[in-house]
């Protein structure tokens, strides 16, 4: 569990207390795994948590729960089929706490179905039950170009599809106009684009029959990202590893690079609001 407001009837109460981030914590229910200024971590059933926030308190719900993997993870994954039934619970008290201006986030990998070269569509299954509650404000894709060749028999034994590193995020949100600010998440505009800026270009039109007006010639800070984020996640000498080898814990097995949850961060909250992340696995987001 990621950090957020809980349901409190007293604050007054002698079982509720403040952790050092600010956040009320009700400590016969949720005893905070450990906290900071910047947030708490709770361990429990995160259906069971969630029951304890405030309804509409949340900014931002930014998880990734464990794919239907074929080969399981020590963590447990349920089978693709059944996967929208499992994840129902979870979803109604994630809209319950959603914020009116608030957004879901939700980071799905691909599986394979058994023992064929073809794909479950759990993914898709996922995003269309959430419509029946949320309006889908945009679709992401994540890349991760480092990543193993997989699955072996069909890309590596009998080589007739290729490598899958790519990954779908989901973008839901409670009204058509979330809380959002791509101008937070520019990115460094291209070689060609500082000449032009630099230098000035005439008035045009592409083979596409896009005009190319002044205004593109306008610097403004950066280019506006597009919803495909190439994130290599090759990183093995982090603070958390070093930390899990010091401690000798296992690392969680299945971890996203940083810059994704940074990215959407920066992207749907302004400073100080509350982010939650139900399946926190190694708490990256946190």
């Amino acid at each position: 569990m990621g950090p957020d407001n809980v349901n409190q009837s007293n604050p007054q109460n002698e079982s509720s207390r403040v952790c050092e981030c600010g956040f009320p914590v009700r400590v016969s229910e949720i005893e905070p795994f450990y906290s900071s200024g910047l947030g708490v971590a709770l361990l429990g059933d995160a259906r069971r948590v969630m029951q304890q926030f405030r309804p509409e308190s949340v900014d931002l719900v930014l998880t990734s729960p464990p794919y239907p993997l074929l080969r399981k993870k020590a963590y447990g994954n349920v089978d693709a089929n059944a996967y929208v039934t499992w994840f129902a619970p979870f979803a109604a008290e994630i809209v319950r706490t959603l914020k009116r201006s608030g957004s879901l986030v939700l980071c799905l990998g691909g599986v394979w179905n058994r023992q064929l070269p073809t794909k479950s569509t759990y993914q898709f299954d996922t995003l269309l039950f959430l419509t029946r509650f949320l309006h889908f404000a945009q679709d992401f894709y994540v890349c991760n170009p480092a990543k193993l060749p997989g699955p072996a028999e069909w890309v590596n034994v009998r080589k007739i599809r290729a490598k899958d590193a790519v990954d779908c995020i989901w973008w839901l949100s409670k009204t058509p106009d979330p809380k959002a600010r791509n101008t937070n998440v520019l990115r460094r505009y291209s070689d060609s684009m500082e000449v032009l800026l630099r230098h000035g270009f005439h008035v045009a039109q592409r083979p596409s029959g896009h005009i190319l007006t002044e205004k593109m010639a306008r610097n403004n800070g950066g280019a506006i990202p597009p919803n495909f984020l190439l994130l290599p996640n090759t990183t093995s000498t982090d603070h958390y590893l070093r930390q899990c080898r010091l401690q000798r814990i296992e690392p969680h097995p299945a971890r996203f690079s940083r810059r994704l949850p940074e990215f959407f961060i920066k992207f749907l909250t302004d400073k100080h609001d509350i982010v939650l992340d139900p399946f926190a696995g190694s708490n990256v987001t946190g």
